[in-house]
Formats: C-alpha cells, structure tokens, sequence
C-alpha cells in the first residue's frame, strides 16, 4: 500500500511541475511579445496567439488525463471525451477568429486601435 502512496505522490509532482513549465512559457510569452510571432499574421490570428491556444489545449488534455483518471479508462471512453472536446473547442476557436476579423475590419474606421 506504501508503495501506491509514494507512486501518486510521484505522479502528482510530476503533474505539477508539467504544469508550471507550461504556465510559466506562457507568462514569459504573455510578457516578452516577441514582433516575429505578435505583429505577424497566420490563419487568421498571430502566431503567439496559436502558442498560447495550443498550450493551454496542452493542459487541458494533461489535467483530464491526470486528475479525471482517464488513463485507467478504456480506449473509446478516452476518445469520446477528448475529441468531443477537441471538436467543441475547435470550433469554438474557429468561430471566434471569424467574428472578431469581422468585427475588426468593420469597426477599424470608428476605433482607434
């Protein structure tokens, strides 16, 4: 039974400090603003906002897969869940680069950027 004990502990350090790379690339991201990935455009929004979605996709599949137990599931159990998901945030993303360029290109000549 110990050795299950010290295994999780193991496992959620482990977890925490994924987690913590991965935030603090994108704090250091958030802040720095590099001109090469900001002030460029790539389908549809800059390259820094891309890091910032995959990233946080990133996390979000490592938090259901660590503390949602989806490891211990069964093969088409984990798929539904995570392309449901995958989907739903895909098209969610999609949606909101198509309506904010729209936005954008029709209040460009009433806001000053």
């Amino acid at each position: 039974m110990a050795h299950a004990h010290e295994s999780n502990k193991k496992r959620i350090w482990i977890v925490l400090i994924l987690l913590t790379l991965i935030t603090t690339v994108e704090v250091a991201f958030g802040i720095i603003k590099p001109a090469s990935l900001h002030l460029t455009s790539f389908l549809g929004t800059s390259p820094l906002n891309w890091i910032f979605i995959i990233l946080t996709l990133v996390k979000a599949y490592y938090i259901a897969w660590a503390f949602m137990h989806l490891e211990g599931e069964t093969k088409w159990l984990r798929r539904s869940v995570v392309w449901t998901a995958v989907f739903l945030i895909s098209y969610l993303v999609t949606l909101l680069l198509i309506e904010g360029g729209y936005l954008h290109s029709t209040l460009a000549p009433l806001v000053k950027w």
